[in-house]
């Protein structure tokens, strides 16, 4: 019994008198060619939305900031005349603005290391077999909710030159009052612990995620080599989060660079102290813009210098993410030969 061989698609018509029909064949061509518009342009026209928000909100104020900081722009008096750099140069020579960065990575520091431990060690708490697992994960997400103005107005009093209660239990144990609103370390320990309070529970999430993604049979194997549940942590744990960690310490890095409403609230004046011992830079840039010198071009200014400094902090942590990931890999390699 003969094989039929698979009957074809008619490509064209043929009309009444046994001729084909030329608009089939061209109409088919043209389907054809807008098939293959559709499949090469629709993946753009799907993520355009995004592109086309991004240079509205975002492209386009930024350029415009640098086209503000090249000129002698005010906010009473609008556009002057074209100044150059030299409201760079202005920025840079105020002794408030060097003032103002030692701040902002001091409270940084403050509160970025201890934030990044403690989000750690609770992850690490948190993946183990407990009781309720969903209600200690939210609970510990609940600092982050509350409005930073409402943790900021708390802490402030909490941290009270007289009446605070961080001083009221210190003179339970007999140490005398310190002024959180004088000396300019105690303000940055203060301002940090607001900011540890609002983020450790976000960043404890972010651990979590990646401890659960670390494969279950390095713990297995830990355990049949008699390593203590400390030493699977250091061991097995820790090496596997380096690239969370560098995430988390990037990120926080840069939200640190742009603290603002924390130290904003920490008085009633909102000036960052009488001598500025805890003002930032994002609060320089509104005291430029909005205090006294009402000088738009200068506030463009310290935001542009502020930019490049976390551009050159984004591109450290691209340089250090694609080394842990070659050495991860190299790795990986070298255990595959074996």
């Amino acid at each position: 019994m003969a094989a039929t061989s698979p009957t074809r698609p008619v490509l064209e018509t043929v009309t009444p008198l046994g001729r084909p029909d030329p608009d089939s064949s061209g109409r088919l061509l043209r389907r054809n060619r807008r098939g293959r518009w559709d499949v090469k342009i629709s993946p753009y026209l799907y993520i355009s939305p995004f592109f086309l928000l991004f240079a509205l909100v975002g492209l386009f104020p930024l350029i415009y900031t640098a086209y503000v900081s090249l000129h002698d722009w005010h906010l009473i008096g609008g556009q002057g005349e074209f100044v150059g750099a030299q409201n760079y140069l202005d920025v840079l020579q105020q002794p408030r603005f060097m003032t103002a960065l030692r701040n902002t990575f001091s409270i940084f520091l403050l509160s970025s290391v201890p934030q990044v431990l403690m989000a750690i060690v609770l992850a690490a708490v948190l993946d183990a077999n407990l009781r309720a697992k969903t209600f200690w994960r939210m609970g510990v997400l609940l600092p982050y909710v509350v409005a930073p103005v409402a943790a900021s107005l708390i802490f402030s009093k909490l941290f009270g030159d007289q009446s605070g209660m961080i001083n009221a239990i210190l003179g339970l144990v007999g140490l005398g009052p310190i002024g959180f609103h004088a000396d300019p370390l105690s303000s940055h320990v203060a301002i940090a612990s607001m900011v540890n309070f609002r983020w450790t529970g976000y960043n404890t999430l972010i651990f979590l995620a990646a401890m659960q993604a670390i494969p279950r049979d390095l713990y297995e194997a830990a355990v049949l080599d008699g390593a203590s549940r400390f030493r699977q942590f250091v061991s097995v744990t820790v090496p596997m989060l380096r690239p969370t960690v560098i995430f988390v310490v990037i990120t926080s890095t840069i939200g640190g660079l742009q603290i603002f409403d924390e130290p904003r609230m920490f008085d009633q004046l909102g000036v960052g102290g009488p001598d500025r011992q805890w003002m930032t830079v994002t609060m320089f840039l509104y005291e430029l813009g909005w205090g006294a010198q009402k000088s738009f071009g200068r506030a463009a200014a310290v935001a542009w210098i502020l930019f490049v400094i976390i551009v050159v902090i984004g591109l450290l942590n691209f340089a250090l993410t694609r080394r842990i990931a070659s050495s991860s890999s190299t790795v990986k390699k070298g255990r595959a030969h074996r």
